[in-house]
C-alpha cells in the first residue's frame, strides 16, 4: 500500500546571530530564522509531508513551540523521531521531492549535501531524493529576502507490501 504527503513550512528570516541551516547544511547568509527550534524550513517540510502521509497529525502537535525541549532543536532529530513513527506503522520511505524558495543566497552548491542528508536520514539511496532551490522573482516576502519556504512531497510504501 502507499500513502503520499504533501507539505510546506516557511519561517520569517531577519539579521540576526542564529544561524541559516537547511537541510541540515549551514548556509553563508545576514538573515537567520526567527523560529522556536534550529529554524530549518525543509526539515520541517519533511517532517510534516511524512506525518501527514499517514495522518499522524503536524509537527506542533508532536514537537509544540511552547516546550522548552524542543528550543533551538537540531531539527535533524525531529525527523529521525517522525522516521521512527513512520516505521512503527510498518512504512518505508519510497521517494520524496522538495523545493525551497529563497531569494538569497542561491543554493546551488548546498543542494548535493542537502540530498545527502537527507537520504541518510530517511534511511533511502540518494537517487530518491530530490531537492531543488527556486527565487520568488522578487514577489512578496519571499522576493524581498525576509522569508524562506520549503515544500515536500513524500511517496511511503508498506514495508513488505
Amino acid at each position: 500500500m502507499y500513502r503520499i504527503g504533501h507539505a510546506r513550512d516557511i519561517h520569517r528570516l531577519i539579521e540576526n546571530d542564529r544561524p541559516l541551516i537547511i537541510g541540515g547544511v549551514s548556509i553563508t547568509s545576514k538573515k537567520g530564522p526567527i523560529s522556536h527550534s534550529d529554524g530549518d524550513c525543509l526539515y520541517h517540510a519533511i517532517c510534516e509531508s511524512l506525518l501527514g502521509a499517514l495522518a499522524l497529525g503536524d509537527l506542533g502537535t508532536h514537537f509544540p513551540d511552547n516546550d522548552d525541549n524542543f528550543k533551538n532543536i537540531d531539527s535533524s532529530l525531529l525527523v529521525k523521531r517522525v522516521m521512527k513513527l513512520i516505521k512503527q506503522q510498518g512504512y518505508l520511505v519510497n521517494n520524496i521531492d522538495t523545493s525551497i524558495i529563497l531569494e538569497s543566497p542561491k543554493l546551488k552548491k548546498y543542494i548535493a549535501s542537502m540530498r545527502e542528508n537527507i537520504a541518510s536520514l530517511l534511511e533511502i539511496d540518494i537517487s530518491k531524493v530530490s531537492v531543488m532551490a527556486q527565487t520568488n522573482e522578487g514577489i512578496g516576502e519571499l522576493g524581498k529576502g525576509d522569508a524562506l519556504e520549503a515544500f515536500s512531497t513524500v511517496l511511503l510504501i508498506k514495508e513488505n507490501d
